[in-house]
């Protein structure tokens, strides 16, 4: 009996720091929506930015692999010069 409660503290505590866990993430991701909101109001083009940030993330074997496969599809679609 004393296993079993033990189970269910310790699962209600992971719940709670889930939970917790998730309301951080819900207020960075609405940070993240203003700092691109703010971009945008400087002129800048999110969508871009969201793809730079995408490549920054990569390492550069990956990143030069992702941008020579890009040129190869471009290329075959006649859309480089």
């Amino acid at each position: 009996m004393a296993k079993s409660g033990s189970a269910a503290g310790q699962l209600k505590s992971l719940i709670e720091r889930i939970e917790r866990l998730e309301e951080e993430k819900k207020a960075l991701t609405a940070d993240i929506s203003e700092v691109y909101a703010e971009a945008k109001g400087h002129g800048f083009d999110t969508k871009i930015m969201r793809q730079v940030i995408r490549l920054r993330a990569l390492d550069k074997a990956e990143r030069q692999e992702a941008e020579a496969v890009l040129d190869l599809y471009l290329s075959a679609l006649g859309m480089r010069s």
